[in-house]
C-alpha cells in the first residue's frame, strides 16, 4: 500500500524533538549567510545570486539525467536578470524553459502558486509538446496512470505508483489550498513537506521532479524573505541523489509519520548551507575577478575555461596546461597556446614552470590558488 492510499493521507505527523535541533541550526545558518550577503555591495550580491541560480538550474536538471551547458545557462540567467555586460547568446528552448521556472519561483516567491502558474511552468519545460521523443500532455494534469519505473525492458522495477488520474484535480486543489493558505508551519518545514506532497501526487506526464524542486526553492526563498540566492539545495541533492531517491521511495511505502524524510531533508539543507558558506569566498573571488576584467576583451574559449576553473574549485580537475585547455575548448594545441599566452599578457592567468610543462593558474584577487591541486596524480 502506498501512502496516498491511506485515509486522510496528508495528515502528516513527525517527531518535533528530533527535528527541532537541526531546524534551529538550519535557521541560524540561513540568517548568518544572508546577513553576510546583505553586507556586500550590490554588484557582488548580483554575481553571487547568479552563481547560485546557475547551480540550481544545472543540478535540478542533472538529477533527472539532463546535462545542460553551464555557460548557456549563465547567459540566459544573466540576460533575464538584466546583469550588465551579459553576453547575448542564443540558448535552446529547454534551457530557457527551466531558467524561466527557477527565476519565477525564486524571484516571485511572494506570489501565490496557482494552477495557472503551475501550468505555465510545465509549458516552459516542454515547449515542443514532447519529452524526448514522446509526445506528452503539456500545461494540463495527466490523463493516465503514472508509475516510476527503472530497469531494462522485461526486468522493470516499479518504485512508485501515483494516484489515479481521476484523483489528481481534487488532490491538487487540496495541495494548492494548503500551500497558499496554511500559515501554521515554519516555512522551511513547509517547503520540504510541499516537495513530498507534490511528488506523491505526480500530477504531470513529466517534469514532476523539477517542478517539485522549484516549489521547494520558492518556499525556501519565502523563508529567507529575499530574492538573494546564496545557496543551491539542488546542488546538494544532486551530490546525494541516490539517498534522495531512496528516502522518497521509502516514505511512499510508509505511514503518515514522515519524521525520517524531514530529518534527512533538513540535514541535506544544512549541508547545502555549510557548503555555500565555504564556497562563498570562491564566488566572491570570481565576482571580483570579472569585475576587475569587465573591460578586458577575451574570446568565448577563454571565458569558458576561466569559469570552469572557478566552478570546479576544490574538485580534482587537474593542472591547466595547453593540452587541458585544448580538450576543454575542443581547439588545436596551437590555438590553446595562443589563448593562454594572451590571458597571461592580460594578467588574468600566470604561468608556472614545472620543468617539462607549463601550468597556468588564475590571478586571483584574493590570492586563492585556482585550480587547487591536491594530488599530482590528477595530472592530465
Amino acid at each position: 500500500m502506498y501512502i496516498h492510499e491511506l485515509e486522510n493521507w496528508t495528515n502528516f505527523v513527525w517527531d518535533n524533538d528530533k527535528l527541532s535541533p537541526i531546524l534551529a541550526s538550519v535557521r541560524h545558518l540561513q540568517g548568518r549567510l544572508l546577513g553576510r550577503m546583505e553586507s556586500l555591495g550590490f554588484d557582488f550580491i548580483e554575481r553571487a545570486t547568479l552563481e547560485s541560480l546557475i547551480l540550481d538550474v544545472v543540478d535540478t536538471s542533472r538529477i533527472e539525467g539532463e546535462f545542460l551547458n553551464p555557460e548557456l545557462v549563465r547567459s540566459s540567467i544573466a540576460r533575464k536578470l538584466g546583469i550588465e555586460n551579459a553576453d547575448f547568446v542564443k540558448t535552446p528552448r529547454n534551457i530557457e524553459g527551466i531558467v524561466d521556472v527557477i527565476l519565477d519561483a525564486t524571484q516571485n516567491f511572494d506570489k501565490s502558486l496557482t494552477q495557472t502558474r503551475l501550468f505555465g511552468w510545465h509549458n516552459s519545460l516542454f515547449q515542443t509538446g514532447f519529452s524526448g521523443y514522446q509526445q506528452i500532455d503539456v500545461a494540463r494534469y495527466r490523463l493516465g496512470g503514472m508509475k516510476v519505473v527503472s530497469g531494462s525492458f522485461g526486468r522493470e522495477k516499479i518504485h512508485f505508483e501515483a494516484p489515479t488520474a481521476e484523483r489528481v484535480p481534487h488532490e491538487m486543489e487540496r495541495f494548492l489550498n494548503w500551500l497558499n493558505n496554511d500559515n501554521s508551519l515554519d516555512l522551511v518545514l513547509k517547503s520540504i513537506i510541499a516537495h513530498f506532497w507534490f511528488v506523491t501526487i505526480h500530477p504531470f506526464d513529466d517534469g514532476n521532479g523539477r517542478i517539485a524542486r522549484a516549489i521547494l526553492d520558492m518556499f525556501l526563498a519565502k523563508s529567507d524573505n529575499s530574492k538573494i540566492r546564496f545557496y543551491s539545495l539542488s546542488n546538494q541533492i544532486f551530490k546525494e541523489h541516490k539517498k534522495y531517491n531512496d528516502i522518497i521511495e521509502k516514505m511512499q511505502k510508509g505511514t503518515q509519520d514522515i519524521t525520517l524524510y524531514l530529518e534527512w531533508f533538513l540535514g541535506c539543507f544544512e549541508r547545502a548551507l555549510l557548503a555555500s558558506e565555504q564556497n562563498l569566498e570562491i564566488i566572491l573571488d570570481k565576482a571580483r575577478f570579472w569585475d576587475k576584467h569587465k573591460s578586458t576583451k577575451i574570446n568565448d574559449r577563454q571565458r569558458i575555461v576561466i569559469n570552469y576553473l572557478y566552478d570546479n574549485y576544490g574538485k580534482q580537475v587537474g593542472f591547466l596546461r595547453t593540452s587541458t585547455y585544448a580538450k576543454l575548448t575542443k581547439c588545436s594545441t596551437d590555438t590553446a597556446l595562443r589563448d593562454l599566452q594572451d590571458l597571461v599578457a592580460k594578467e588574468m592567468l600566470k604561468a608556472e614552470d614545472s620543468g617539462k610543462k607549463t601550468n597556468y593558474i588564475i590571478v586571483s584577487p584574493k590570492n586563492i590558488r585556482i585550480p587547487k591541486i591536491t594530488d599530482e596524480k590528477t595530472t592530465r
